[in-house]
């Protein structure tokens, strides 16, 4: 999964209004390789910050400049929005720029949403609440 940058700034987390809007910021910000802005929007626990830091390391060291530019430019492409509950959604989404069809996991704490992105980069046989 090409995913995504992070870390970020408290006015982008605190813009999201709702579960597709986290999700829509998230993906923004990962395709921008705004990694801070990203960070700021996502569940911080020790596996979404493990994650986030590969994506980060991958967009810093390994990805090329037209890559970044292709993911700069691309539109987000929301494809079905599942409400698991009340406190959690599940948003099938690809780019523009490489047409991957991906899936995210927005979770309401605290009044927030965020993005948990150990949903997908769980194996599919297992349970996701």
């Amino acid at each position: 999964m090409i995913l995504l940058s992070a870390c970020g700034n408290n006015e982008t987390a605190s813009s999201s209004e709702n579960d597709v809007d986290a999700a829509r910021n998230f993906i923004r910000a990962a395709l921008d390789g705004q990694y801070t802005e990203a960070q700021h929007l996502i569940v911080a626990d020790s596996m979404n910050l493990q994650y986030l830091d590969a994506f980060a390391t991958n967009y810093r060291e390994r990805m090329n400049r037209e890559d970044k530019r292709g993911y700069r430019e691309s539109s987000i492409n929301i494809h079905d929005i599942q409400s698991v509950n009340d406190s959690v959604t599940i948003v099938h989404y690809s780019n523009s720029y490489k047409q991957i069809p991906e899936s995210l996991r927005v979770v309401r704490r605290n009044n927030n949403w965020l993005v948990d992105l150990k949903y997908s980069f769980t194996p599919a046989d297992s349970t996701h609440k």
